[in-house]
């Protein structure tokens, strides 16, 4: 039962109002004393011409109160519901003990497809702190749609093309060396790439040299592709071995240097659309009339950019999966890039442009500044994965040293640390990273979630039995506001998986969870669970079943893992 929508129904009734606006008007109030929903009568005063006061008066007067009301009230303007306790509570919990982990989905994105680009890391670059909120924030929305009944779409479009490659092709010919690079791999590509960028500040022919060496790839030079290979093939594999630790996957790999061979067309289609326009040698698209600056095409030695790829990615995106909505996750900074791009679209003549939707976030910075692989200012992903599964094992060996599979609950609790610590963040806001905040295991984090989870399935193991749907239990003996409230909090936990995904903000779910974690651990605190009388047990223990099942699935929506023992 909605019940916020079944007070709406008997308002519209009673005041002869659409359903529509009396389920919009329906309020919570902040305070408890309040009842559970309230409705002001302040909107109707123009209509009845009476003051609202006495409308409420009026409206009260009317309404039947139903089986699932303990009692309603006039205070002021405002007609106050208040919920049966037992009543409500047994529609929360047998809903989510019938539904189990499909508690929460839908099926209101049947049929629709949702493209999501994230991750898309730089090859021949270390997969460092950086790329975690795009990887992390891209498989939560990824999770959270398929949740609604999407079909997802997730894509690593990786940054393998450009002239950074001729780059470090350059470098790898003035200082590096096949041994170095097999044996040291992506940390010996990122220490000539960064020597690259100290030597071309007092030498500028390295840069032109570079994009000579870019412009062999795009016209197939064997050398230039067969050095590219190399680079790619090293990266994977280090992308790979992090994506593994983090739980992440990927429905497709199709990095930039995949539209290599698709450009030609786009650019052919821009022309005869009369949309490039000649520019210092370069060709552009003019977004003059939508005042922003020019979209540069091709540069004037012929090479393409991030815009001619992302163009084509798009269309081919279209084609091949006729989505209904494309996602781009990455830095705020790229905000106009994506808006001039998106603008070109337009321009071509293609409706769908209005579906492609780029997902800023903000950034993460060190304590000493931005992050830059230029200078080799970073710090490796897998480095602080290691890391908190090593703080983690610490703390269970002091907390729990008999625990089994440490080294398991380790990495569970110390990677969902990492991941809820980001996540937790409004995607927009920036982030200092500090390994101390990171690794904090007090508070709003994952550890405290997962923690809570696990002392529900303890509570559960203990019980000689567990409630089911359809058992009979009274739930009359869940009249506590600490019970209801944690009811109140699962109730939502469907509505905000709904504006999580609306807003494209896994944060809706992460602090959610805190919520219910609190909110029960209140209950356990206050209310014995299993030394309670018989029907009180049964009740209680429906709540903790309930609160394991949410839990375990909210983590899982954002890419956590929920250990039953910690």
């Amino acid at each position: 039962m909605d019940f916020k929508f079944e007070i709406a129904k008997l308002l519209a009734d009673a005041a002869g109002i659409s359903p529509e606006d009396a389920v919009a008007a329906v309020e919570v109030p902040a305070n408890k004393a309040m009842g559970d929903y309230a409705f002001p009568c302040f909107r109707l005063a123009k209509t009845f011409r009476k003051a609202p006061p006495l409308i409420a008066q009026e409206l009260i007067a009317k309404l039947e109160q139903p089986a699932f009301l303990s009692k309603m009230e006039v205070v002021g303007a405002y007609v106050n519901f208040f919920l049966d306790k037992g009543v409500y509570a047994e529609q929360i919990l047998r809903r989510v003990l019938s539904e189990k982990e499909n508690y929460g989905k839908s099926d209101i994105g049947k049929g629709k497809t949702i493209v999501i680009d994230y991750s898309s890391p730089n090859i021949a670059k270390p997969f460092h702190v950086g790329h975690l909120r795009s990887t992390v924030i891209g498989n939560a929305i990824y999770k959270i749609y398929e949740e609604l009944g999407y079909h997802c779409v997730g894509i690593n479009h990786l940054g393998d093309w450009g002239t950074q490659f001729g780059k470090l092709i350059v470098a790898y010919k003035n200082w590096g060396s096949k041994e170095a690079v097999e044996r040291d791999g992506i940390q010996e590509l990122m220490r000539i790439y960064v020597k690259f960028h100290d030597e071309a500040e007092h030498a500028s022919a390295l840069e032109d040299e570079a994009r000579l060496w870019f412009v062999k790839m795009q016209d197939g030079d064997e050398e230039a592709l067969s050095l590219w290979k190399w680079f790619y093939d090293i990266s994977i594999k280090e992308f790979e071995r992090v994506y593994n630790m983090l739980g992440v996957k990927f429905d497709a790999y199709t990095g930039e240097s995949f539209y290599n061979d698709k450009m030609a067309p786009v650019v052919e289609e821009l022309k005869q659309k009369q949309l490039l326009k000649e520019s210092e040698g370069a060709m552009i698209v003019d977004l003059e009339d939508k005042n922003m600056p020019p979209c540069l095409i091709i540069r004037k030695d012929g090479g393409t950019l991030y815009a001619t790829r992302d163009i084509t990615a798009a269309l081919y995106r279209k084609k091949t999966y006729n989505f209904d909505k494309c996602v781009y996750l990455t830095a705020l900074d790229q905000n106009l890039h994506f808006a001039q791009w998106f603008e070109v679209i337009h321009k071509m003549g293609y409706d769908w442009y209005q579906n492609l939707i780029h997902v800023p976030f903000g950034l993460v910075s060190l304590d000493s500044g931005k992050l830059s692989t230029r200078h080799g200012n970073v710090v490796l992903m897998e480095e602080l994965l290691n890391q908190a599964i090593s703080e983690t094992k610490k703390i269970i060996e002091e907390k729990n040293p008999d625990l089994a599979d440490k080294e398991n609950v380790a990495k569970q609790v110390g990677i969902g640390a990492v991941i809820f610590n980001d996540l937790y963040n409004t995607r927009i806001k920036d982030v200092v990273f500090s390994w101390e905040r990171m690794l904090n295991f007090d508070g709003e984090t994952g550890p405290y979630v997962q923690y809570t989870h696990t002392r529900a399935c303890s509570i559960l193991r203990r019980a000689e039995e567990l409630p089911t749907a359809d058992a009979q239990i009274d739930f009359s003996t869940l009249s506590d506001e600490v019970s209801l409230d944690v009811c109140k909090l699962l109730e939502a936990f469907p509505a905000k998986i709904s504006d999580a995904a609306d807003k494209l903000e896994p944060s809706v779910v992460t602090r959610h969870l805190v919520a219910i974690a609190q909110a029960f651990n209140k209950f356990y605190h206050d209310n014995p669970i299993l030394s309670s009388e018989p029907a009180t047990r049964q009740a209680r223990l429906a709540v903790v079943l309930a609160v394991e099942n949410v839990l375990k699935e909210g983590l899982r929506l954002l890419g956590i893992d929920a250990p039953e023992q910690m």
